[in-house]
């Protein structure tokens, strides 16, 4: 689809192409600072053992990898849209397969992080069994294993459609490059949609759960488990922004029949809250809600010098649960 010719012809074309300038600036600046808090959140996870030989901080850094990832190469793709680059079918494939993979690795390991919730509240004497560093690897692969379905199902239905002709042609890289017939994008929105909602059930469950032990403790392991509610909703709310995105194809496709100026505003606005705000709330709800990481961080930033508080909290945490 070349929506730089479209524009061109539409009334008031300069002010929109001032406009599309505006918002590829901004998305820029997005990036690039959610770039930096993942990089930094990713040097302070390297930078105490207790974080890479536990299972909530291990996945946590997993989603941080994931997302930036998809935030780099997801940009190339903008960048290439706005300025209307093609690019050989055949890098389009390599560029799409990590985008495909990502896009999904972070809501299958957000799914992760709630069931290791669960373990920790409902079954904390089984905890250390169940979330042991090497359990933890074994899962790291797994969720990759999951991600890859999607990507697999949507190349696989376009390497038997397409002629060895069309790996040579330019092309603007998106999905739809692959999508020759409409039953292609039927089932690409099924199997997604699929995944999605295995992952609801489970952290419903994992939230009624963990409800259901908040209610009957006291004390420390009733504030324990209402922390491990509110991250296991914010893990559901993240996972909303995941599943709404993957209606956004369609409506954005209906909207570029009607007008030109509405279609980009709202593939703006969509790219800005579901696709790069889901990516920005895992460094809120495991880097600055979580007292020990946060406390790791501002130490890595020279904030607070003291040490062996660090290291004291770093033990706690641990072994405490709902963080």
């Amino acid at each position: 689809m070349n929506l730089h010719n479209n524009n061109n012809s539409l009334p008031g074309g300069e002010s929109l192409q001032n406009q599309i300038k505006d918002q590829i600036v901004t998305v820029q600046i997005l990036v690039i600072i959610f770039l930096c808090i993942n990089l930094l959140l990713i040097i302070t996870f390297s930078k105490k053992e207790c974080f890479y030989t536990t299972t909530r901080y291990i996945l946590f850094a997993v989603t941080l990898l994931s997302d930036s990832f998809l935030l780099l190469m997801s940009n190339i793709l903008v960048i290439f849209t706005h300025f209307h680059i093609t690019i050989q079918v055949w890098l389009c494939i390599i560029i799409s397969v990590v985008v495909l993979v990502y896009v999904t690795v972070t809501p299958v390991t957000l799914t992760a992080m709630t069931l290791e919730r669960y373990v920790a509240i409902c079954m904390p004497l089984r905890h250390g069994e169940l979330c042991s560093t090497r359990n933890t690897i074994h899962c790291i692969l797994i969720i990759h294993c999951l991600s890859s379905v999607p990507c697999i199902v949507i190349l696989s239905t376009f390497f038997v459609s397409a002629s060895l002709n069309f790996y040579k042609q330019y092309q603007l890289c998106s999905v739809e490059v692959f999508m020759f017939y409409i039953w292609q994008q039927h089932l690409r929105s099924a199997v997604y949609q699929f995944q999605f909602l295995i992952m609801c059930i489970i952290i419903v469950f994992s939230y009624g759960k963990i409800m259901k032990v908040a209610r009957a403790a006291s004390g420390e392991d009733k504030k324990s488990s209402k922390k491990g509610l509110r991250t296991v909703a914010l893990h559901g709310f993240q996972l909303l922004l995941c599943i709404i995105q993957l209606w956004c194809p369609f409506i954005e496709a209906a909207l570029f029949q009607i007008d030109y100026s509405l279609f980009y505003n709202v593939r703006y606005a969509n790219y800005v809250m579901f696709y790069l705000a889901p990516r920005c709330l895992s460094p809120l709800i495991y880097g600055l809600r979580d007292e020990v990481f946060f406390h790791a961080l501002k130490n890595y930033l020279g904030i607070d010098h003291v040490r062996a508080g660090s290291e004291s909290l770093c033990i706690r945490g641990s072994v405490a649960l709902g963080r």
